[in-house]
C-alpha cells in the first residue's frame, strides 16, 4: 500500500512513519515547510508539499494513496477564546476530509485524544465507547477541540466517509521537537518543574502508538475508536520514575486550583500585555484535570498490543532529549 501521513516531523507521525516502512508499505509525507523535513533522514519517503488550508492542493498530493493518518490535527497554541479555537480546528480538518473525499483515499486515520473521551459513571477505564451528551460542559479551548474534532469525525463515518479514529495514550517517545508531552520528562529533568498536580495517566511509547496507529489504518473500522494505551500509572509514581531515571529531586504536588489560578493569570497577562507564552497553558491544565485510566482491549480487535515497558518508555525519551540537549 502507498500511505500518507500528515505530520510525520512530529512525534506521533514520525513513528506512524517508521511503522509503514516496517510494514513493507510504501510512505507518502505530506509536508508543508521543507526545512522541517532535516528530521526525516532516517526514513524513505516520497515528499508532497501541501497547505493544510488549501484544498486543491492537498487532493493533488492525496492522489494515488490507498490509505492517510492524519497527525496533524489543529492544537491551540497562544491563548484565545475558545469558540474561535473551534471553528478553526473543524474547517481545517473538514478541508481535509473534502480533500481526502475528492482523492478518493480508501482509508483515512483522524488521530484524537482521549481527553474527547468523558468520565464513566462506574468509574471504570475508558475503552472508547464513551460519548458526551452534547457539548461538554467545561470551555477549555484543548478540550472543547478535540471533542469537536472527534465529534466530526464520527459525524463523517456515519455519513460513508471512511474515517477511522485512533487515540494515542500520553505518549512519550524520540522525536518530539516541541517538546509536547515530553515537556513534562524535561521538565523535571532541568529542575524546572517542581510541582504536578495528581490525577491517573495512561502513558504509551510513542513507538507502540504509531504502529497502532498504522494498524488502525489497515485493519480498523470505518467509525470506530481505538485507544492505543500502554501502562495506567498515576502522577506520583510517573514523576516518581521521570526523577529516579533522570537522577534529579523528585517534584511535589500541588493542588489543581493552584495550576488553574496560576494559568488563568498568565493568560490574562499575555493577552494584555503580550509577550512569552504562558508556560501553564489551558492545555496544559485540561491534561492536568482530565487525565484516567485506559482500557485498550476494543484494539486487540486490529492486533494492537503495547510492547514497551513503562519504564524502558521513559528512559528512551530522555536518552533523546538528552542527546538533544533538551535536558
Amino acid at each position: 500500500m502507498r500511505i500518507a501521513i500528515l505530520g510525520a516531523t512530529g512525534m506521533l507521525g514520525h513513528h506512524a512513519a517508521r511503522a509503514v516502512l516496517d510494514d513493507g508499505h510504501q510512505l507518502v509525507v505530506l509536508y508543508r515547510n521543507p526545512a522541517s523535513l532535516a528530521r526525516l533522514a532516517d526514513l524513505r519517503y516520497e515528499g508532497r508539499q501541501a497547505e493544510l488550508a488549501d484544498r486543491v492542493a492537498l487532493t493533488r498530493a492525496l492522489h494515488g494513496v490507498d490509505g492517510v493518518i492524519n497527525a496533524a490535527a489543529p492544537y491551540p497554541s497562544a491563548p484565545r477564546p475558545w469558540r474561535e479555537e473551534v471553528i478553526a480546528a473543524t474547517q481545517q480538518m473538514q478541508v481535509f476530509y473534502h480533500a481526502v473525499d475528492d482523492a478518493k483515499v480508501a482509508r483515512i486515520v483522524y488521530v484524537g485524544a482521549a481527553i474527547a473521551l468523558p468520565r464513566r459513571p462506574d468509574a471504570k477505564p475508558a475503552d472508547g465507547s464513551e460519548r458526551y451528551l452534547g457539548e461538554p460542559a467545561s470551555h477549555n479551548p484543548y478540550l472543547q477541540m478535540k471533542w469537536a474534532m472527534d465529534e466530526q469525525a464520527l459525524h463523517l463515518a456515519a455519513k460513508g466517509l471512511p474515517v477511522v479514529i485512533g487515540i494515542p495514550a500520553m505518549s512519550f517517545g524520540e522525536h518530539d521537537y516541541g517538546p509536547t508531552t515530553g515537556q513534562l520528562i524535561t521538565g523535571i529533568a532541568k529542575g524546572s518543574l517542581t510541582r504536578y498536580v495528581r490525577g491517573e495517566r495512561n502513558v504509551v511509547a510513542a513507538s507502540d502508538a504509531g504502529r497502532g496507529l498504522v494498524l488502525a489504518l489497515l485493519r480498523g473500522t470505518p467509525g470506530q475508536r481505538y485507544l492505543l494505551t500502554g501502562h495506567n500509572t498515576d502522577m506520583d509514581k510517573l514523576t516518581a520514575l521521570i526523577a529516579r531515571l533522570a537522577k534529579v529531586p523528585a517534584p511535589k504536588p500541588a493542588p489543581l486550583a493552584l495550576a488553574r489560578a496560576s494559568g488563568r493569570a498568565q493568560a490574562w497577562r499575555y493577552r494584555a500585555f503580550g509577550g512569552a507564552l504562558p508556560t501553564i497553558s489551558d492545555t496544559a491544565i485540561a491534561v492536568m484535570s482530565a487525565g484516567q485510566h485506559l482500557d485498550g482491549s476494543r484494539s486487540l480487535a486490529i492486533g494492537y498490543a503495547p510492547r514497551v515497558s513503562l519504564e524502558d518508555t521513559v528512559e528512551r525519551a530522555l536518552r533523546w532529549f538528552k542527546a538533544q540537549r533538551m535536558c
